[in-house]
Parts: structure tokens; sequence; C-alpha cells
């Protein structure tokens, strides 16, 4: 047991297990007794949504919820899909864009597009992004987005390795507001969590051997606190 208040993050956390987990048991099922239930769980997960910043009013929350349920399969709830490109070039520099909606700077991401496969994204993304071209290396990190701090949503992050091999830079329009390539000692203010991702990313680039980084097993699994940053494995 744990002495300590729950934080933001796990508060949201729990709130989207447990919606996650009515939501599909409303989709699978067409007993009444259950779905009322169901709903019971969802009007509870709202409740605690509605304690952090920016939580909404419960009953329009859990409407929400009820209006993302599918049937069948459709309606099982799985996290989001995103990818990153961790783009080097011939200098060992990586490529980031500055947000439009944020002013901060990243790696290149965008969601995962039906149709396409997570490598075929990427480079879809970074020539949409940054206008350079690239080769997709090999996968370096999966990462909880809940879990890393970067999102409030349930979402898988897949990055990858990528070498520039041409184009020009040229920032998105509406996404981004500039774009550019910078040194390990040099990264722009505000990196969003470069100190969490940005070592591993240049010693990728550097053509070190790096592990595919993910979030390790919490422990207890359930109850683990969010902020024990993982280890690389």
């Amino acid at each position: 047991m744990t002495d300590r208040p729950a934080t933001e993050r796990e508060l949201i956390r729990w709130a989207e297990a447990l919606s996650a987990t009515a939501m599909t048991g409303l989709g699978f099922t067409d007993n009444l007794y259950e779905r009322e239930r169901f709903e019971e769980v969802l009007a509870v997960a709202a409740e605690i949504r509605s304690h952090v910043t920016g939580g909404v009013d419960p009953q329009r929350q859990v409407q929400e919820w009820l209006d993302r349920v599918g049937k069948g399969v459709a309606g099982y709830v799985t996290p989001k899909i995103t990818v990153g490109a961790v783009v080097g070039n011939d200098d060992g520099e990586l490529l980031l864009v500055k947000r439009a909606d944020s002013g901060v700077w990243l790696y290149p991401t965008g969601w995962a597009d039906v149709g396409y496969s997570p490598a075929e994204v990427v480079a879809k993304e970074v020539k949409e992004e940054t206008g350079i071209l690239c080769e997709v290396v090999r996968p370096i990190a999966v990462l909880d987005g809940q879990r890393r701090g970067f999102t409030r949503i349930p979402l898988v992050s897949l990055v990858f390795h990528c070498q520039a091999v041409g184009g020009s830079l040229q920032a998105h329009p509406l996404e981004c507001s500039d774009v550019g390539f910078f040194a390990e000692s040099a990264l722009p203010e505000p990196t969003a969590g470069a100190e969490l991702w940005a070592d591993h990313a240049f010693r990728a680039i550097r053509g070190e051997d790096v592990p595919v980084l993910f979030d390790q097993p919490r422990v207890p699994l359930w109850r683990g606190a969010d902020h024990d940053h993982p280890e690389e494995t």
C-alpha cells in the first residue's frame, strides 16, 4: 500500500482504463442488466476524470464515451497508434519540427494511417511535415504516451530511426511553424521531453546498436507509480 495521494496522471489512467473496459463490455453485450452495470462503471470513471485539470462535466463525459461505443470487434477499445521519426543526417544532426499548435519542438510524428504500414507512415509523415526524404532503418522505441506524460489519451507511439537521403527543408504550412536539423548540443527550446529520448536518439544516429526502448511493467503491475521512468531493455 502507498500512503501518497494519487497523481493526476494516475487518475487519468484509472479513468481511461475503467471507461475502456466498460465501453468494450457495452460493445459485446445486449443484456440489459450488463449494460446498466457497464454504464455505472462509465459514471464512476467520469467522476474520476472530472477531478483532474481540464476535466469535463461527468454527464457530458459519459455521453461522449457512449457515443463512441461500437459493436463486436469494432467496439473493442484499444489505444490509438502514432508513429515517430528520429531522422539523422550525414552530419549526425537530428531533424526536428516546431509544432504550430503548441510551439514546442519534437521529432516528426503522426497518427498511424489505415492502409499503410508503420514504416510507410513514417516516411510519409517526414516528407509531408519537413520536405525531407528518408530511409527507414528500424524501430528504436515503443512508448506508452500516457505513462510518459506527453498525452492524456491512451496511445502507443512507435518510434523509428531513419536516415535522410534527399529533399529540402520545408515546414508543413499548417502543422509546423519551423523545421531544421540540430546537433545534440544545440537543441532548440523548448524541445518536448528531450531528457527522456534525446540521448537514445543520438546514439542511434551515431550508428550505435541501441536496444528498443519500451516501458517496463510496473511493480506492482497495476498500482506501480507512473513517475518511475522505465529502463532501457
